[in-house]
Parts: C-alpha cells; sequence; structure tokens
C-alpha cells in the first residue's frame, strides 16, 4: 500500500529535524523538544491534552520526574497509557536506561514505556511480578529504516490506535508466539507424527519420533534450544525422558 503523502512529510520532516540535532550533538533538554513534536506529528496526540511534561514519579524515597507522560483522560489520578523516557540524540540505548524508565512505569502502574534517543525508538511492557520485567516488544530506527516501516511502527503507538487497544493486542500476541509456545506445538505427539508421514511420503524412510526431535534440535539456534528444556515433549513410544535449557530473559527491575 502505498504511502499517505502527508504521512511520507511528516516521516521526513520528523528524520531531518533529527539529523540536525544529530550533527550539533544536543543535549538531552534540546532532544526532548523534537520527541515531543514527533508524539504529536507521527503519533496524533494533541500535546495539550494527552501529554503531561515532567511528571512526577513517587517511589521509595525521593520523587522522580519521568519526561512525558501519554494519557487518553485528564485527572491528576489517572493512570498513564504510556510513560515516554527521553535521552539525547547521540547518546546509545541502554540497559541503565531501560531500568529507569522501567521504574518510573513500576512505580506510576504503568505497564507500557517508549525509551527513545529520537534516533531509535523501542516499546517494551512491564509485568508487574516478583521481580517486575521489562521486556522489549518492538524497535525501529527512524533514520535507517525504510519510510513505509516507520510509518506502520509510529501508527502501531499512534492515539487512534491506543484507543483501539492495539498494544493490548500486541502483547497477546508476544505471549502467544513465545518460543515456548511454540516448541511446545512444534514438539507435540500430533507435529511429530505428522513430520514422519511427511518423512515417509518425501524420502522414502521410516525415522523414530526420537530421531525427528533430534533433528529439530540440531535446526534450532541455542536461545530456542534452551527453551526446550522447560517443555516436556510428548512421543507415541516410551523412552527415557527428552532433557530439554532457556531463552534470554527479559529485563529485571529491582526495587
Amino acid at each position: 500500500m502505498a504511502l499517505d503523502k502527508n504521512a511520507r512529510k511528516a516521516l521526513l520532516d520528523a528524520r531531518a529535524m533529527t539529523e540536525a540535532i544529530i550533527k550539533t550533538d544536543s543535549n538531552e533538554a534540546e532532544t526532548r523538544p523534537r520527541i515531543e513534536k514527533m508524539l504529536e506529528s507521527l503519533m496524533g496526540y494533541n500535546t495539550l491534552i494527552h501529554i503531561t511534561r515532567e511528571h512526577t514519579v513517587h517511589g521509595i524515597g525521593d520523587s522522580n520526574y519521568c519526561d512525558f507522560v501519554i494519557q487518553l483522560e485528564q485527572g491528576g489520578k489517572i493512570v498513564p497509557v504510556i510513560i515516554v523516557e527521553a535521552k539525547r540524540v547521540n547518546i546509545d540505548l541502554a540497559d541503565k536506561h531501560v531500568k529507569q524508565a522501567a521504574s518510573y512505569g513500576i512505580n506510576t502502574g504503568c505497564e507500557w514505556i517508549i525509551l527513545t534517543n529520537a534516533r531509535e525508538w523501542r516499546i517494551y511492557h512491564i509485568t508487574f511480578g516478583q521481580p517486575p520485567q521489562a521486556m522489549l516488544l518492538d524497535s525501529w530506527s527512524l533514520m535507517n529504516d525504510d519510510l513505509s516501516k516507520l510509518a506502520d511502527k509510529f501508527e502501531l503507538v499512534s492515539l487512534k490506535n491506543v484507543k483501539r487497544g492495539a498494544l493490548e493486542q500486541l502483547w497477546q500476541k508476544n505471549n502467544a508466539l513465545t518460543a515456548q509456545n511454540l516448541l511446545k506445538i512444534i514438539l507435540s505427539e500430533q507435529s511429530i507424527s505428522m513430520i514422519r508421514r511427511e518423512l515417509k511420503r518425501r524420502e522414502k524412510i521410516a525415522l523414530y519420533p526420537e530421531e525427528i526431535v533430534s533433528g529439530i534440535r540440531r535446526m534450532l539456534n541455542e536461545s530456542a534450544m534452551g527453551e526446550m528444556e522447560n517443555i516436556k515433549i510428548s512421543l507415541a513410544r516410551k523412552q527415557k525422558p527428552i532433557v530439554p535449557k532457556q531463552e534470554c530473559r527479559p529485563t529485571e527491575i529491582s526495587q
């Protein structure tokens, strides 16, 4: 689908604006208003209605201030929908920035975080467990990604889509498509039987279920293989249990 000319212009303007502050090595205070402008021009938020600057976050000890909070409704006690933490344009985003932004989310009860330096944009979801965890769900580069991709990414966190519950859908899809869930299906008795039948049809050879599982193991990367250790593999024949290891974990946030 062709990119709307207004969306294209907004993206090119945002890219040019960011390129200018990259060249001047602007500090965080100078980067922040450019990010706020993009919240409005690329995502459709009204800076007078939906965005609060320097929002007070009450945690353990002293109060802190996050750069922006996005709210669909106005009111002092309303939990923000998204917290936006801004960093200076020429600083690469790092784990310490994730932890800082996530701590704001934890202390305000907000489960969605946008972390950005204007060049790079990341969306995190916070799970309020023990300990709380921040998981990266999506990221994109304003300077390097093509315009169609950027339009889709910014649209995901736009006012229109947030009102429609797009972030919750993103989280549900992420949960459905975890390595553990997919591996449970791939390594189920039904799937292995289907693979066994298809290999026999194509390759004219009968394989034991254990041999098919071994082939899948070799195919998978280390991260996915690690997740196999958490899955009980169901096979048609009696055999020794296949001991499966663990995927990379989300960032844990100490409070």
